[in-house]
Parts: C-alpha cells; structure tokens; sequence
C-alpha cells in the first residue's frame, strides 16, 4: 500500500502541536501502517540545527530572504532523509508544518511574496505536496493571547512579530485553503482543544477508510 502525507497547518497559537500529541497516538490505535510523526523546520538532526538558527530572538538581524532560504534547506534534508524513504516503504507520514507555513510566514507575514517563496519550495522539494493538509484555523488576537498564556517563557522570533504580522500570516493560510479546497480541510481553532483533535481524526478517517479499521 502506498504511503501517505498528512500536514497539520495553522497561525501561532492554534494549538498544533497540542493536537499532534493527541491526534497520532489515537490513529495508531486504529491501523496496522506505521506512523511517523514529525516537524518542520527539524524533525532530523541537521534540520533540528537549522531551527535553532531561524527561531532564536537573538537572531533578530537575519534577512527575510535568509530565513525563507533556511526552511527550505531544512525542508529539503528533512524530505531527503526522512519522509520520502517513510512514503516509499508505504508509511504514514503525519508533519507538524510543511511548505504552506513557508508561503503563509515569509510570503505572505514577511510580504518576500507567495510566489517566489512557492519557486524556493519547488526546487527544495521537487514539487512533493501533502496528501492532506488540515488547517487549523484562528483569529491572530486569540492566537496571540494563547500564545502570551501558554508560552510566555519560551518565545522564539517568530511569537514576538507584531499583531500586523500575524494577521497577514492568517490571510496568507485563508488564501492558500480557497486555491486548494481539495487538499485542504479546515477546522475550526476557537474551540476546545478536544473538539479540533475530533475533526482532525474523523477527517483523516474519512478520507483514508482503507488504512484505519
């Protein structure tokens, strides 16, 4: 059986990776086919490096062509190493982030342009989409005020871009989902965590009923 790849996508505070620690323990409950679950930028050592160059506050001189580059290289060793050996052994791959977040945080947040971060992404990856992207879906304010909440301790750059930002980075995602809607399947962030985790298992239930019993 072939194998699969699932992103989990969303503006800062929509509680991705709160979904990611309920959502594959749950699906491997219900499939005989390896789960791989993983992220972006890292995910491998070399792209675990990477990540800390990008996300470290004290790095608030990178350019913002440097930074769209970086992911892209990040993203590329982590293909290379880790999820296209994954698909080709007939695996599901499940990300924490993919190429969306580079079109939606430096195309669209740092205005360099869908466009020509989409031709960086193309190179890096040979043109590999998701088979499945659910995009989780929340508002900048209430992303933010989650984000002052939970991770007040721990920012990286990216947590301390201005409100502006952000909400550019929402309108980028809203703009990918409309040129895409059969890839995509939003859900809606606002609510408990328990109900997006439910959408995000039925939908990938739903769309893949010959890998789960």
């Amino acid at each position: 059986m072939k194998g699969i790849f699932i992103t989990v996508e969303g503006p800062d505070g929509a509680g991705k990776t709160s979904v990611m620690r309920e959502l594959v323990p749950r699906l491997r409950e219900k499939t005989t086919q390896v789960i791989v679950e993983t992220r972006e930028p890292g995910g491998i050592p070399i792209a675990e490096k990477i990540r800390q160059i990008i996300l470290d506050p004290k790095n608030d001189k990178m350019d913002e062509r440097t930074e769209a580059l970086l992911y892209a290289a990040a993203r590329r060793q982590h293909l290379v190493q880790k999820v296209f050996p994954a698909i080709e052994a007939g695996q599901i791959v499940i990300c924490d982030r993919f190429v969306d977040s580079s079109l939606a945080y430096q195309g669209a947040g740092r205005k360099i342009g869908i466009a020509a971060v989409a031709s960086i992404n193309e190179f890096a990856t040979e043109g590999f989409k998701p088979d499945l992207t659910l995009y989780l879906d929340i508002d900048s304010d209430t992303g933010l005020q989650r984000i002052q909440s939970h991770r007040h301790d721990d920012l990286d750059r990216l947590d301390v871009e201005t409100p502006e930002f952000h909400q550019r980075v929402r309108h980028g995602y809203l703009k990918l989902v409309e040129a895409e809607p059969e890839r995509f399947v939003t859900i809606d962030a606002h609510r408990p965590i328990e109900q997006v985790i439910d959408d995000c298992y039925e939908a990938i239930i739903r769309k893949y009923t010959n890998y789960f019993f």
